[in-house]
């Protein structure tokens, strides 16, 4: 029986669009839905949680229907430790980082540990990460029918040395962030961060979704293009980065 993104607790941002804030550390991962196809961005933080998504979606989309897409924001273990649970999506990362899905496993489950993730749990999810063939270069158009479209581009160093967002044009458009932006607390700048260049990552991340769409960032809440601003010259003041 197909179900409501409300039924399924979904934040439904548009039309065909929709958005979930998981637990433990407020992770979003987003749904766009097509005619024929439907793209998950990004799949949780352990393959349980993945398990839980692809149910969730395979509901909303009826009889007949999963999950043929799958972008991950950036390689953090809160973001991709559920995508192999999706077996049978195309999965997309920033070109450059699938090597981080190979040999950086053993980095991610140590991580996932550190931050309280069940030491059984996240070996699992690391033994069964694979890495993804698809690396966007520079921007990919997704077509996934009824007029429905994503754009994913990799709009350069920030957050980490790989960061993809996911853009669904509309009015208004609705713009998938990852961690470039956050808005439950000041954004996370660990060791693979490029702070320099975080900054310009933003201004280009502004420049694909313009002042009215909705910009959905990696943990928070649905935020504008004013408060990307905002966080854009508190990160270039907080590293020392000139306009």
């Amino acid at each position: 029986m197909r179900l409501t993104w409300e039924e399924l607790g979904w934040e439904r941002v548009a039309p065909r669009i929709g958005r979930r804030r998981l637990p433990d550390w407020d992770c979003t991962v987003g749904l766009v839905v097509g005619e024929d196809a439907a793209l998950m961005i990004d799949a949780g933080s352990r393959l349980a949680e993945g398990a839980a998504l692809r149910a969730d979606a395979e509901r909303l989309l009826g009889p007949g229907r999963h999950v043929t897409h799958l972008a991950l924001t950036h390689p953090h273990f809160d973001h991709v430790f559920g995508a192999a649970a999706f077996e049978g999506a195309e999965v997309f990362v920033a070109d450059g980082s699938s090597g981080v899905y190979g040999n950086g496993r053993e980095e991610l489950r140590a991580d996932a540990v550190r931050n309280g993730l069940d030491p059984l749990a996240a070996q699992e999810a690391s033994d069964a990460l694979v890495r993804p063939r698809q690396g966007v270069r520079g921007a990919l158009d997704l077509e996934l029918g009824g007029s429905v479209g994503v754009r994913l581009v990799r709009t350069g160093e920030g957050h980490t040395a790989h960061d993809l967002v996911a853009v669904v044009p509309g009015d208004p458009a609705v713009v998938f962030c990852g961690d470039l932006v956050e808005e439950s607390g000041e954004p996370q700048a660990g060791s693979d961060a490029v702070p320099s260049r975080w900054p310009g990552a933003l201004d280009r991340l502004l420049a694909l979704g313009g002042d009215d769409a909705v910009y959905v960032p990696g943990h928070g809440a649905l935020v504008d293009a004013a408060f990307v601003r905002s966080q854009r010259d508190a990160l270039a003041a907080r590293f020392g980065v000139s306009r």
